[in-house]
C-alpha cells in the first residue's frame, strides 16, 4: 500500500489525571478499535507538554503519564502496529512550535476559546483581563498544531469543543505553506457523534471536576462500592422504574450489547431493586475490565517496561519527525552556510503580501469564512451559511471586489476601517 493511500489519524491524551470509565468508553475503547482499521496509520501520544499548562505538580504528571500509558496498553493498543509515544520525547515538536509561532497572527490566538474564557472570567471578576493567563495557555493552539502537522495527520478525532483547534491548525498550516511552499497537510476534525458520553455517580457527565468518577482499573471492591453510590430515585423493589434519565442504566448500556440492555430494560419495568440493578452493572463492567487488569497492574509495577515501550515509540515516530524537520529548517532558511542559496521567489513573495480568505465550520453546524491580511490579522468575519457551497459563492464574489457583497456578508473586526476592507478586496481583485 502506497503512503498516499493511507489515512493518518492522530490522538493526544493529556497527562494530568487517572483514566476513568468515562475515558474508557468515550476515548480509549473506540480509539483502540479504530487503530485496527485497514488503510490507516494511527498516532497516539501522551501530551505531557500540554499537561504543564494545566498542572504544576511534577509528581502528578509523572504518575499520570505512567497510569495513562498502562491503561492504553492494557486496553489493547499494540505499540508494534501504531505510533505510541510521549510528546516530550519528540524534540522536534518544540522546534516546529517555534517555526509555526513565527507565522501565526496574534489575532488568531486571541480568538481561542480557552484564552477567551479566561479573559471573560477575569473581566467578570473585575481584574486584569490577562491575570493568571500564562503564555503557555495563550500558545496552546500552536503547540497542538505542531503535534498534528509534524506527522501530516489527515484526521483528528475530537469532540465539538475541540473543533476550533483543528481549524486553527489548518489556518497556521496554510500561513506556512503560503510563505514557504506546500509542506503541511491540512488536517480535518473527525467527529464521532455515536461515542458515548458516560454519566457519573451523580448523573452529571463523568468528570474529575465533579468528583463523580469510577477509576478504570480500581480494585473490584472499590468499583463495587462506588457503583453502590450511584444516585437513584426512591422507588422501592417491585415498583416499575424508568430507564430515561437513569445514570445506572446509561452506564450499563455503554458496556452491554443489545440483548443484555433489553434484559435490564425489562427488569426495570418489572421492578428490579436498585441493589440488584447495581449488582448487574458491577458484574457487567467487571466482565470487560477484569481481563485487562492483570496487564495493567503488571505495567504499573514495571515502570522500566513502560519507559522502554514509550522510548521505542518515540524512536519510531522520529523516523518521520527528524527528516521532516530538516526539510522545514531548509525551507525557512536555517541552512548550511556552505550550501548554495536557492533562487529568490519574487512571485511567491508578492503573493504572500495578499490578504486571504479562510473557510471553516463552527460547532453550530454553519459555515463561515474570515478575511485576514498577509500577517494573519483579522480584517472581517462572515455571517453563517447553511452550506460550504453558499460560503464559497460569497467568497468568489468578494474576490472580484464586490463591495455590496462585502457589506451584506462581512462584519468588520475591531479596529478595522471600511477603507482597509475595501483596499484588501481591491488588492485581491487586482491579483
Amino acid at each position: 500500500m502506497s503512503p498516499a493511500s493511507v489515512t493518518r489519524f492522530l490522538t493526544g491524551i493529556t497527562t494530568t489525571g487517572t483514566p476513568h470509565l468515562g475515558n474508557y468508553v468515550g476515548a480509549i475503547r473506540p480509539a483502540v478499535q479504530a487503530s485496527r482499521r485497514p488503510g490507516t496509520e494511527n498516532f497516539y501520544f501522551l501530551a505531557d507538554y500540554h499537561a504543564l499548562i494545566k498542572c504544576d505538580e511534577p509528581a502528578r504528571i509523572q504518575q499520570s503519564t505512567r497510569e495513562i500509558a498502562a491503561c492504553w496498553l492494557a486496553a489493547g493498543l499494540d505499540p508494534e502496529k501504531v505510533f505510541f509515544y510521549r510528546q516530550s520525547d519528540i524534540t522536534e515538536i518544540p522546534e516546529l512550535t517555534w517555526l509555526l509561532t513565527c507565522v501565526t497572527g496574534k489575532g488568531l490566538l486571541n480568538r481561542a476559546h480557552a484564552y477567551k474564557a479566561s479573559v471573560d472570567k477575569n473581566v467578570a471578576a473585575g481584574t486584569d483581563p490577562d491575570a493568571d493567563v500564562t503564555a503557555g495557555l495563550f500558545m496552546y493552539p500552536v503547540l497542538m498544531a505542531a503535534d498534528i502537522l509534524m506527522f501530516k495527520a489527515h484526521k483528528i478525532p475530537v469532540g465539538r469543543d475541540q473543533v476550533q483547534h483543528i481549524e486553527m491548525a489548518r489556518d497556521i498550516a496554510q500561513s506556512f505553506n503560503h510563505l514557504y511552499g506546500e509542506h503541511f497537510v491540512l488536517p480535518e476534525a473527525a467527529l464521532d457523534e455515536s461515542v458515548a458520553m458516560l454519566p457519573g455517580l451523580d448523573g452529571r457527565k463523568m468528570s474529575k471536576s465533579y468528583d463523580n468518577i469510577i477509576p478504570l482499573f480500581a480494585p473490584p471492591a472499590r468499583i463495587r462500592k462506588q457503583i453502590a453510590g450511584i444516585v437513584t430515585d426512591s422507588r422501592a423493589p417491585g415498583e416499575p422504574k424508568e430507564v430515561a434519565g437513569s445514570a445506572l442504566f446509561q452506564i450499563f448500556q455503554a458496556f452491554a450489547g443489545e440483548a443484555e440492555t433489553q434484559q435490564l430494560h425489562k427488569a426495570y419495568a418489572e421492578g428490579i431493586s436498585w441493589a440488584d440493578a447495581k449488582q448487574w452493572l458491577f458484574e457487567r463492567i467487571d466482565r470487560e475490565i477484569a481481563p485487562m487488569r492483570e496487564r495493567h497492574d503488571a505495567l504499573i509495577n514495571d515502570p522500566a517496561q513502560l519507559e522502554m515501550i514509550l522510548r521505542a515509540g518515540a524512536e519510531k515516530a522520529r523516523t518521520i519527525a527528524t527528516p521532516f524537520t530538516a526539510q522545514l529548517r531548509h525551507a525557512v532558511g536555517l541552512r548550511n552556510l556552505a550550501a548554495q542559496p536557492g533562487p529568490a521567489r519574487k512571485e511567491k513573495a508578492a503573493k504572500s503580501a495578499l490578504p486571504s480568505f479562510k473557510q471553516y465550520r463552527e460547532a453550530d453546524g454553519r459555515h463561515y469564512f474570515k478575511l485576514v491580511d498577509a500577517g494573519g490579522r483579522l480584517l472581517a468575519q462572515s455571517c453563517g451559511f447553511a452550506s460550504p457551497q453558499e460560503a464559497g459563492r460569497a467568497v468568489a464574489q468578494l474576490k472580484q471586489g464586490d463591495v455590496q457583497a462585502a457589506k451584506a456578508s462581512l462584519e468588520l473586526a475591531d479596529g478595522v476601517s471600511q477603507a482597509e476592507l475595501s483596499a484588501a478586496l481591491a488588492a485581491l481583485a487586482a491579483a
